[in-house]
């Protein structure tokens, strides 16, 4: 179970089912659509397919001034058969319903034209990307006790990862990986820092007991502040097969940390190639291995990616900035209406 928050002079929450289920999901818009009716606001912004299928309809409905989705990842590109379709669909009209959809990456961008989600004229990026950007004073360079508290020795390589553990997110290709990196660097360590999330792309019952059983993998859980785990890091691995604009592979910069990535929409924006870290196809074990092996096997090399990240992050990513290029995109949204509202003409209009 989800929820969905207006903001006013209070918080109105709204509970939503995160798989479909056609009770709570007609209550949800109905829901919806009652606060956007009291709350009369002049903007509104919806994310993510089910919210912002059933927001932006409800906005739609009635009629806010100015509405916006914000794309932030196509769950549909993983998708397949009768869902891939709705899924496209919903997107589809979610964007139909608002004035402007903003993408946090170019690929995304890309993708969403390609998709017919979203045309040109109505599709922005905010900078070069990211929609929270880092915060580049808790997630540095430096040292934690992430290793004593897992009795990972200092001596020893550790690849990391964080995010759900999911198949989406290339979990069962990061763990043969990293059997084959033991062959050559038999004393490293694989930190999953994450949980097992039992979402419709879950891993299975034999993937998560191998991940349970495993001497040289360490798995974390859920971790309320995953800032000291980065610094235990030798390497981040990000083997997704889609993302929006990673967060993940912000953080690791802004923490010096080099990455190996995907070449899938949303982390191939997230990583400057042989500066900050390595892109690999999506789905190829023997690609991620290569990759790693490389990094760990040269420590001038990762220590030029370490520098270049942290200088890459803190120059594009530091996260008032990128909030501060938010809060002016909507501020000149809102004046823009306010002009037009006053001179009589419609340019932000259904």
């Amino acid at each position: 179970m989800g929820e969905m928050r207006f903001n006013a002079l209070v918080d109105h929450v709204v509970p939503m089912a995160r798989g479909v289920d056609i009770f709570r999901d007609v209550f949800s818009f109905w829901r919806m659509l009652y606060l956007i009716g009291k709350l009369k606001p002049h903007i509104v912004e919806f994310s993510t397919p089910k919210a912002g299928l059933l927001g932006n309809i409800a906005a739609w409905i009635r009629r806010v001034p100015i509405r916006v989705y914000f794309l932030r990842g196509l769950r549909l590109e993983t998708a397949s058969g009768v869902m891939r379709i709705v899924l496209l669909w919903s997107e589809r009209v979610a964007a139909a319903c608002a004035h402007v959809v903003v993408a946090n990456s170019k690929s995304l961008t890309e993708r969403a034209h390609e998709l017919g989600i979203s045309n040109v004229s109505k599709t922005t990026m905010l900078g070069v990307g990211s929609s929270n950007g880092v915060d580049i004073s808790r997630f540095s360079p430096g040292n934690s006790r992430v290793r004593e508290q897992f009795a990972i020795p200092e001596n020893v390589h550790v690849i990391g990862f964080v995010g759900r553990l999911t198949a989406d997110k290339g979990i069962p290709e990061l763990l043969e990986a990293f059997a084959r990196i033991l062959r050559t660097q038999p004393e490293c360590y694989l930190l999953l820092v994450g949980y097992f999330d039992a979402a419709t792309d879950a891993l299975g019952r034999r993937v998560r007991e191998r991940i349970e059983g495993h001497p040289r993998i360490v798995c974390t859980g859920l971790v309320a502040d995953a800032a000291p785990y980065y610094k235990a890091m030798d390497v981040m691995v990000l083997p997704s097969w889609r993302e929006g604009f990673p967060n993940v592979i912000l953080e690791a910069a802004a923490s010096g940390v080099p990455v190996v990535a995907t070449t899938c929409t949303g982390s191939r924006d997230a990583v400057l190639s042989e500066v900050t870290g390595l892109l690999v196809p999506p789905g190829y074990a023997s690609a991620i291995t290569e990759a790693v092996l490389r990094l760990l096997g040269d420590p001038e090399l990762r220590g030029r990616m370490s520098a270049a990240s942290r200088e890459w992050a803190v120059k594009h990513f530091e996260q008032q900035r990128v909030m501060a290029m938010t809060v002016q995109f909507y501020e000149e949204l809102l004046k823009r209406w306010r002009n037009e509202a006053i001179s009589g003409s419609e340019a932000i209009r259904d």
